[in-house]
């Protein structure tokens, strides 16, 4: 089934060299350094990638070879890409979050050339791949001193400069670079993504949601993630806009009241902070200004639906605004226009709470075997609780040959121009994702209306059956308990048993004030064993799953206090739970809470 738009570019390089034109003198990156934003320009970018494609050809890098990078978001990043594109080579990010022998794994797997790195931690980590892996020809710094065992990102911005390289046009279908999955369930998969595949999603989403040359963003995302790469790398360089890059997310809030960006892209788990954030905030308020926060949101979703407001409404809305939104929008810079969600659910109770406190927000939905989107919410069309319609050029189908725990529920296929080429080095795997006629079979489960909005209502594999009959997706009760404040993580479980049972990685700083306040003398892990705390949990169990089938609600929990991280192997660099790690790590809890 073929599903056809027009891109505007050949290729990213066409692409860059448009926009390093038309938008010459305007400011594209910016980088903090001694406490102040320095501001790259299109023209000053475009001239770093054309020095530094120089260093990298003197390096040996050409057609079809592939330059590997460690690194968080950094202009040298954006700049490292491009000058890979111009020598038709294939761009491969990493996190730096990763553990060293996943590195090594994907630079093995990719067969890089080259490989950059963002500081001298992580070269003393990667200094003898060479020795190990064939293909590496050499480890690159980006910043630091070089010496006569390795060069760096400065050195070959000066090769290049004596010796240039005319850029190279790839053709259109032609890889642009590899997206690693984050392996959730075995060893990262290369998602080969090809020029088309990008320019396809920057003129498909971009003019929904508006973005211009006048839009800043703050990229905290990491560009190693397709979301965050597409909407902060080459969206931007298409629209013309600019973005201060993060140094430290933990500076995020104090980083929005300095770069004033006007469009923010977040995955659910910064917008659900927001919610617990402010929700927690206004318990501790005086009863007036706490009663005016609520009756604000209430009558402004009155308003956003369309009711007519009567006068002491009006007022209330308006008093709420000037004295309690209009701060908490201060927070985010006073310029925010426009806020995109997307990378896993986001709760329609946050959306709402976060839109209606007067910040746009907008869900999406994809995955990177489609380049980012496949469906977007978008100004003029919006349905709180659905990921959106579909993408111009994009069809969705739903496959109902696949059962789902709701009646019309099915797996999610997907066809467009941003299909990706296929996975690198496994043809098999590649054929049991892609169909005969080309659709993506997303491995997710949903529904569309009548309208064509899709709703997402867990992942196929994730899905198991209760020994009842019944089908449980974990993943949308998960996010709503989340919402709780005393509720860090969540994993249900409950494969072929008679009923749901759940871990539950306890907030702490939450409970141990709650025991303050009502005269518990424990502190740390000890509390989790009180009677009167496990009693708050079931009430907040009770509290936020209660829009779910009592089937899908655990009948049992256990209460840990260490928090499921990267570090310790049960978070993907994503941020995604490893289920089988979890469930495997916590085996003996889990068989407690069934014979209990």
């Amino acid at each position: 089934m073929a599903v056809s738009s027009q891109n505007t570019y050949k290729n990213l390089i066409e692409m860059l060299d448009n926009s390093q034109k038309r938008f010459a003198d305007r400011p594209l990156f910016g980088t903090k350094r001694d406490g102040n934003y320095e501001w790259t320009t299109y023209k000053q970018f475009a001239e770093k990638v054309d020095d530094l494609r120089g260093g990298l050809g003197s390096l040996g890098v050409t057609s079809g070879d592939k330059v590997a990078i460690i690194s968080k978001n950094t202009e040298e990043w954006a700049v490292s890409a491009y000058a890979t594109y111009g020598l038709c080579g294939m761009h491969i990010p990493m996190y730096e979050t990763q553990l060293a022998k996943e590195w090594e794994y994907i630079v093995k797997d990719c067969s890089a050339k080259v490989l950059l790195v963002s500081n001298p931690d992580v070269l003393k980590q990667t200094l003898d791949f060479p020795k190990r892996i064939d293909s590496l020809k050499e480890v690159i710094l980006i910043s630091g001193k070089s010496s006569n065992e390795v060069k760096t990102f400065d050195d070959l911005i000066n090769i290049g400069r004596e010796n240039p390289i005319e850029a190279q046009q790839p053709e259109s279908g032609s890889p642009m670079g590899m997206i690693y999955t984050s392996g959730t369930t075995g060893d990262p998969k290369g998602v080969i993504l090809s020029h088309s595949n990008i320019i396809f999603e920057c003129q498909a989403v971009l003019p929904l949601l508006g973005m211009t040359e006048n839009d800043r963003s703050l990229a905290f995302l990491p560009w190693a993630h397709v979301f965050g790469q597409v909407a902060e790398v080459h969206g931007l360089l298409n629209s013309g806009g600019s973005a201060g890059l993060v140094d430290d997310v933990n500076t995020l809030i104090e980083e929005l009241a300095v770069v004033k960006p006007s469009m923010f892209f977040a995955v659910p788990r910064v917008y659900n902070r927001i919610y617990e954030r402010l929700t927690g905030q206004m318990q501790e308020k005086p009863g007036f200004i706490r009663s005016l926060f609520y009756e604000g949101l209430k009558q402004a979703k009155r308003e956003r639906e369309g009711e007519d407001l009567g006068f002491m409404e009006n007022l209330k809305l308006t008093l709420a605004r000037k004295i309690i939104f209009k701060k908490v929008l201060k927070r985010f810079g006073g310029n925010l226009r426009i806020a995109v969600s997307g990378a896993s659910a986001l709760s329609p109770d946050v959306a709402e709470f976060v839109n209606d406190l007067g910040i746009s927000l907008y869900e999406g939905y994809g995955l990177s075997e489609n380049t980012a989107a496949l469906t977007v919410n978008y100004p003029g069309s919006r349905r709180f609780g659905s990921v959106g319609k579909s993408l111009p050029g994009v069809k969705i189908e739903i496959d109902n040959s696949v059962q789902g725990s709701k009646e019309e529920d099915g797996e999610i296929v997907a066809y467009g121009e941003n299909i990706m080429l296929g996975y690198h080095n496994l043809p098999d795997k590649t054929n049991e994702t892609i169909t005969s006629d080309g659709g993506l079979k997303t491995g997710d489960l949903g529904h569309l209306d009548s309208e064509g909005y899709l709703y997402i209502t867990g992942r196929v594999k994730e899905q198991y059956k209760l020994d009842i009959g019944e089908y449980v997706a974990p993943a949308p009760l998960e996010e709503a308990l989340k919402l709780s404040a005393y509720i860090d993580q969540v994993m249900l479980y409950g494969f072929n048993r008679a009923n749901n049972v759940a871990l539950i990685v306890a907030a702490m700083p939450a409970v141990e004030q709650y025991a303050q306040n009502n005269g518990l003398s424990g502190r740390g892990e000890n509390l989790l064993n009180e009677s009167s705390i496990r009693d708050l949990f079931q009430e907040e169990l009770s509290i936020y799953g209660k829009n779910f089938k009592s089937f899908e609600h655990p009948e049992n929990f256990a209460l840990l206090s260490e928090e499921w991280s990267i570090e310790n192997g049960l978070l993907t660099p994503t941020l995604k739970l490893k289920r089988d790690v979890v469930e495997k790590k916590f085996k003996d809890q889990i068989e407690s809470l069934y014979s209990e």
